[in-house]
């Protein structure tokens, strides 16, 4: 129900929702997605401390279940990066790409689609500072995966490619 509601932005009923949600005993698993969920409502309205308050909450709780570097633990890592990087806190946000990509670098096959995403939030960062040559570098991973699996008229081809494009032309 949560969900649907946040799909249609009706943000303050999917936040009532979760936040009764959160008074039932729960297992760990539970109260870990419905912080998620309060994370990704708080991204949506722009309430950036509190997103990242919420997923720490996420991390706080998957770490002391699965080891580390879990893989389920990445996507929480990749959106608190975006959280920093929305508000120009390029460091905390590179750190926490960093995490996410490690993470996948130990769990998944190197040409995985979620590589792309993660080259491509860490690209933005170091093109955000001026890092042009390193910028330039993470989106060129982003094309070499795009070109492995993706048929050459696919729109995420094209995505790599006018992002290097532009940080040569710029």
């Amino acid at each position: 129900m949560g969900k649907l509601m946040l799909k249609f932005g009706d943000f303050n009923q999917a936040e009532e929702l979760y936040n009764e949600l959160l008074d039932n005993p729960f297992n760990d698993s539970d109260r870990a997605y419905i912080y998620y969920k309060l994370g990704s409502l708080k991204n949506n309205q722009d309430k950036y401390e509190e997103a990242v308050t919420f997923y720490e909450k996420v991390l706080e709780i998957n770490r002391k279940t699965p080891p580390e570097d879990d893989a389920s633990l990445a996507p929480t890592y990749r959106n608190i990066g975006l959280i920093y990087h929305k508000m120009d806190n390029y460091s905390k946000a590179l750190k926490f790409y960093e995490k996410s990509r490690e993470i996948q670098e130990k769990t998944l096959p190197p040409t995985h689609s979620y590589f792309t995403t993660s080259y491509n939030n860490i690209g933005h960062v170091y093109q955000n500072i001026g890092d042009y040559a390193k910028a330039l570098e993470f989106y060129e991973k982003t094309m070499e995966i795009d070109k492995k699996t993706l048929p050459p008229n696919h729109p995420d081809v094209c995505v790599g490619v006018t992002a290097a494009t532009s940080l040569i032309l710029s």
